[in-house]
């Protein structure tokens, strides 16, 4: 047995020690949200959270699970940054298919989470594992500065 907490919640499965975090999510506890696109961790459409901290999770065995916080797109709104985030990609009408949304939007929510105030740079670098075949990406890099932006207000605002 497996035990970890998933958006917040314990969970607790039987899974082989070799078995994905992404199988277990979408075949064994039924989060369809996380993508599966290449399956060898190229494409970061399984992008989740794991201990905040952007990962593909094809790539993430069971055993590495024990004890850890995973978040995945279904548990994005629990994140301070999921607001500006969500507004700043609606905004730029950043996705299209939205195959690779759930996977993008969390390697960005890992990214604005440590650095709020992330340059274009900064953005571009920490996307390079997402793959998009709608939006040529310009969409998806202006939604991630105008939630940059946002999150610069909120910080302003509070001082």
């Amino acid at each position: 047995m497996i035990r970890f907490t998933l958006n917040g919640e314990p969970v607790e499965i039987d899974a082989a020690p070799d078995r994905s975090l992404a199988r277990i999510l979408r075949d064994d506890l039924g989060r369809t949200g996380t993508k599966i696109g290449c399956d060898i961790g190229r494409c970061g459409a399984c992008t989740v959270l794991l201990g905040g901290q952007a990962v593909n999770a094809c790539l993430v065995i069971a055993w590495r699970l024990a004890g850890q916080h995973v978040t995945t797109i279904e548990g994005l709104d629990s994140l301070p940054v999921s607001k500006a985030l969500v507004q700043g990609m609606t905004e730029a009408n950043a996705f299209q298919c939205g195959y690779c949304a759930p996977g993008t939007m969390m390697q960005l929510a890992a990214l604005l989470t440590d650095e709020p105030e992330a340059s274009d740079d900064t953005i571009r670098a920490a996307l390079e594992g997402n793959l998009c075949r709608c939006t040529g990406y310009h969409s998806i890099l202006r939604g991630a500065r105008r939630a940059a932006d946002l999150l610069r207000a909120e910080t302003q605002d509070k001082d």
